[in-house]
């Protein structure tokens, strides 16, 4: 069994649930901790720099950790170098994490169009001075990066950014292997990752992008030589996949094939854990509608029960839908495994006017670019 050294933490096997806003939140991350017997790392939902500084009250509870999670990870997004090394140094002085991950991955229009996200690494100097205030305030907290491979096919960063990671003291780096461009369209080049640990060796480097089995990620591993496997969004409705990962990688094919009655009750348990956490039954059972169609995917399920679990307000009302269900049905033989979430790509980024003259300007970008949105 490999494992994967994230300074002080040995994360073995070399597994990590990537962040995805909305959906790697304490409820979600227990989920898939449990399947996986603690092993692995799980990071937390992206974190805008910004907002933890001035304290947002929706970005604290964000940073919540349950207390078994060990080590605690939290990924920030930050475009301003200052602000980028207050929110580290708040992290640091104040316990609230035990590493640090940066995001320069986000594809969505509205990071880009401000220059943040998978389009900051075109700016040289720019992303060198934030890595510098991250490594420099962190106290001693690791602190790793994740990317894209550029803006788009003409416009390839991963390896620049590679290099000023290794120099700036970044401890690992993760690659999704698309453009911003791709956003999650077309297939994941593998190849880059292979480019890419070879560029550095001095660091790992995490492979990401189409993993939807624990045979993908073995894959993965094998054809590109990289030091670990991150997983986004193979696992949603799917967080036994963390189980599947762990049994790989010990040498156990003992991969999950759950029935429609035990996926109905993990399905409530997340609803409870997120009414749990947020205080509130209904709320939690109104944020896990997104959740639904993941869930069910593959599933004989009728349409007027699939409308009212995506509808649902209460647990009451989820456990009558689940008793007109067949919960009989064993794993479904096609249709429930591979791709799942967003799958779009895009003809164009949206960059600001003039990005692309000079990639060695240190741009400063507005305030607004720290928006709260997908980790990419």
């Amino acid at each position: 069994m490999t494992q994967l050294q994230i300074g002080p933490h040995t994360v073995r096997p070399p597994v990590v649930l990537a962040p995805m806003a909305g959906i790697t939140n304490a409820p979600f991350r227990t989920l898939c901790r449990e399947f996986s017997g603690g092993k692995g790392l799980f990071v937390s939902e992206m974190i805008t720099t910004r907002a933890l500084v001035e304290r947002n009250e929706k970005t604290m509870q964000l940073v919540h950790f349950d207390a078994s999670e060990k080590p605690r990870s939290i990924q920030l997004y930050g475009v301003d170098p200052v602000y980028t090394g207050k929110a580290a140094r708040m992290i640091a002085e104040e316990g609230l994490a035990d590493h640090i991950d940066l995001n320069f991955g986000c594809p969505v229009p509205k990071v880009t169009r401000k220059g943040g996200g998978s389009a900051l690494p075109y700016k040289r100097n720019l992303l060198r001075s934030i890595l510098r205030e991250a490594v420099a305030n962190a106290g001693g907290l690791p602190v790793t990066m994740k990317m894209r491979k550029g803006i788009n096919d003409d416009h390839l960063t991963y390896l620049d950014a590679g290099r000023i990671a290794v120099e700036e003291g970044i401890t690992a780096i993760a690659l999704h292997g698309r453009t911003a461009a791709q956003h999650y369209g077309g297939t994941a080049d593998w190849s880059a990752i292979a480019r890419l640990k070879e560029h550095v060796p001095e660091i790992p480097v995490l492979g990401n992008g189409d993993i939807w089995s624990a045979d993908d990620a073995l894959r993965m591993v094998r054809e590109t030589g990289c030091d670990g496997i991150v997983v986004g969004r193979g696992c949603l409705g799917r967080p036994w996949l963390f189980g599947d990962l762990v049994a790989a990688f010990e040498g156990r094919a003992e991969y999950a094939k759950p029935s429609m009655k035990e996926v109905a009750l993990v399905m409530r348990r997340h609803a409870e854990l997120l009414g749990e956490w947020m205080g509130d039954e209904a709320r939690g059972v109104t944020d896990f509608r997104k959740h639904v169609a993941w869930y069910l995917k593959g599933f004989s399920v009728g349409s007027e029960v699939r409308r009212g679990l995506a509808v649902s307000s209460s647990l009451a009302e989820m456990d009558d839908l689940f008793d007109r269900m067949d919960l009989d049905q064993p794993w479904p033989e096609h249709g429930a495994d591979g791709p799942r979430g967003r799958t779009a790509g895009r003809d164009k980024v949206v960059l600001p006017e003039g990005w692309l003259d000079d990639p060695w300007e240190c741009a400063r970008l507005e305030a607004d670019a720290e928006a709260d949105t997908s980790g990419g």
